[in-house]
């Protein structure tokens, strides 16, 4: 069997027949995750992302051997925020069904206003926009907002509002994010299965309640943070997989995204 119509096959086999996914054949990979180092973004009040070595070079046996151990908190780099996260009693990381892990994906590309005010917040109308020129969200989408500040990555300052770090930073932050509105109008009117953004959080820097975030994980709905090369995804016609670290009982954890796009 061909290794395209393998994958398709499997994905069949996952998503059900009332839910079979986009032919998959002749199109490409785009990774949507950051590396993990040094320079990941973490929220200021979290420590940055260590990686130890336990052992890199030649045995005693005469044969290579490496091996590192590392420490990095549930929210920071490319990670998804669980229901949990902000909402008692919904589901944590390793609950969440596979079927919601993965879908089509909506990009609503605000960056031309989010790029002119470090504290833009996505609108119900830039929503509704959205749809008048590609049509209603999609059942099971995974919608993806993109603001343009990935391509600051991983420049703090530029990225954040502020390079700072400790609790005194908070009050920096600088970042768009989505309204508490347009974040309510989609739980109201559309059934989406996910939702990310290029900045380190769905709730602008400003915001101090995180009420988008309360509304998205009260409806068991797992928010994506810090997705990279939102720039090379399509308004529509992309299959995203969004697969995070499987922690028991997390409210969140690194996560590795993919997008597979149309041939063409």
């Amino acid at each position: 069997m061909h290794k395209g119509m393998g994958f398709i096959v499997l994905m069949v086999l996952v998503w059900g027949c009332a839910r079979q996914p986009q032919e998959l054949e002749g199109g490409r990979w785009v990774d949507l995750s950051y590396d993990f180092s040094e320079a990941t973004i973490y929220w200021p009040t979290s420590d940055p992302f260590r990686l130890d070595t336990v052992f890199s070079g030649t045995t005693d046996q005469g044969f290579y051997y490496s091996a590192f151990k590392f420490c990095a908190a549930e929210h920071g780099g490319t990670h998804m925020d669980a229901p949990v996260h902000f909402a008692q009693g919904r589901r944590p990381v390793n609950e969440i069904p596979l079927e919601q892990l993965m879908g089509p994906a909506v990009v609503v590309d605000v960056s031309e206003k989010a790029l002119k005010d470090r504290d833009y917040r996505v609108s119900v109308p830039d929503l509704q926009d959205w749809e008048a020129r590609h049509g209603p969200i999609p059942e099971g989408a995974i919608v993806l907002l993109r603001t343009g500040y990935g391509q600051f990555w991983p420049d703090r300052e530029k990225y954040m509002g502020t390079a700072e770090r400790g609790a005194q930073a908070v009050q920096k932050l600088h970042f768009p994010g989505l309204s508490p509105e347009a974040a309510r109008w989609l739980v109201n009117n559309r059934t989406i299965d996910a939702i990310g953004l290029d900045t380190p959080s769905i709730d602008y820097g400003q915001s101090t309640n995180f009420e988008s975030h309360q509304i998205l994980n009260g409806q068991n709905i797992p928010i994506l943070e810090n997705v990279a090369n939102l720039d090379r995804l399509p308004p529509t016609g992309a299959w995203v997989i969004a697969l995070p670290m499987k922690i028991r009982g997390g409210s969140g954890g690194p996560v590795r995204i993919v997008a597979r796009l149309p041939e063409g």
